[in-house]
């Protein structure tokens, strides 16, 4: 058989395969793009459902979708550990490489009087703990322990007295107030308002969620952390006291050098999860620099993360200030501004917030720090 019979042998065969698979193919191909433009016409029709149902459940799904994200995340690295492990040898044989010591090396180990203590991590709590009650425990103790009030456990875990015993469980909240259950009809306002705090604490607390974070609207039935609450019972019975930002002054200024940016009430003081100082007053007061220095940066008609309109100035040797909520703004980027008498801007409600208020922050080195040791 010549070279030419045998390739028409073995050609006919591919040639028929060719004929029947051509069509087949550019039928399938007709049929996915068919597919591809059914689903985009569906998509489109009904994204805007998707969207504004994600956009108005993100506050109640957030903790959820974090959780899933970071199980996620922890199982990617499982998985790809090993073959990391393999690659990457974490000892090397070779003879000037440094070892761990073996058991047979002489060490020592100091152990302090306090070994068998109880160490509570000072990081910030997102829930309620349960704590059982050790000996030695008191209240006071306790409540020290974890940096929250007395009143606080006693109104938690419905105590009358100070007695507690040995083997006890506490509810154990991660600030100072109190866990509330949401009813119908309730707002971050009324809650305030019958535990005798503000609501500004209650939206500031990174913990709490909201069906809509950006009107502060609540689900029924689930649970709230109330900062600085007070039992109703017990309101008559504990008064609060009231703190006057007694400023802005041009002539008289802290051994810092720093001055209140506006005058009004304290309405909260920084702690753990809020390192800044608010300070209520009509909205339009106006708003002078607490130190002299030059506008780094500034943000208006945004929300910013929350701040809304707000103003950062370089007070310089590595300290900043910050003036959140603003109404307007009275300077410009790289203006120099007097510390006690440049107006810099006005109160404000832009941005996470309840009330009109200014919130100030003092930065080191751009790192939140506790304002009121600069004030006073």
């Amino acid at each position: 058989m010549n070279k030419r019979k045998l390739f028409g042998v073995f050609s006919n065969p591919f040639k028929k395969y060719l004929s029947t698979t051509g069509p087949f193919l550019r039928i399938f191909l007709s049929y996915l793009k068919s597919k591809v433009i059914g689903f985009s016409i569906i998509f489109e029709t009904n994204k805007n459902i998707l969207v504004k149902f994600l956009t108005m459940k993100r506050g109640r799904y957030n903790r959820p979708f974090l959780h899933f994200a970071t199980l996620l995340v922890l199982t990617i690295g499982v998985i790809v550990a090993p073959f990391l492990a393999s690659t990457y040898p974490v000892f090397s044989e070779n003879p000037n490489t440094s070892k761990i010591a073996s058991p047979e090396t002489n060490q020592s180990i100091i152990v302090g009087e306090n070994v068998f203590e109880t160490s509570i991590s000072q990081k910030p709590r997102d829930k309620v703990i349960t704590y059982t009650v050790a000996k030695g425990d008191t209240i006071s103790t306790i409540a020290q322990k974890f940096g929250i009030s007395t009143n606080t456990i006693k109104w938690q875990n419905n105590l009358t007295s100070d007695s507690i015993t040995v083997g006890d469980t506490l509810e154990i909240l991660p600030v100072t107030g109190m866990a509330y259950k949401v009813n119908r009809g309730d707002t971050v306002y009324t809650i305030a308002k019958k535990l005798d705090t503000i609501p500004q604490k209650i939206v500031d607390f990174p913990f709490n969620d909201f069906a809509n974070p950006e009107t502060f609207s609540l689900v029924e039935g689930q649970i709230l952390i109330v900062p600085d609450a007070v039992k109703p019972a017990e309101q008559p019975f504990i008064k609060r006291q009231v703190y006057i930002a007694q400023g802005p002054s041009s002539t008289s200024f802290s051994a810092s050098g720093f001055t209140w940016p506006v005058r009004g009430l304290v309405s909260q003081f920084a702690s753990w999860y809020h390192m800044a100082v608010d300070i209520t007053s009509p909205i339009g007061t106006p708003i002078v620099a607490a130190k002299s220095g030059i506008v780094r940066s500034m943000s208006s008609g945004s929300w910013d993360g929350g701040y809304g309109t707000n103003i950062t100035i370089d007070n310089g040797g590595g300290y900043s200030t910050l003036y959140a909520h603003l109404s307007g703004i009275n300077v410009g980027a790289g203006q120099n501004v007097v510390g006690g008498s440049t107006v810099i801007g006005w109160v404000g409600m832009t941005g996470r917030t309840t009330g009109p208020h200014v919130h100030f922050e003092v930065r080191q080195n751009g790192a939140p720090i506790n304002p009121l040791s600069f004030l006073q």
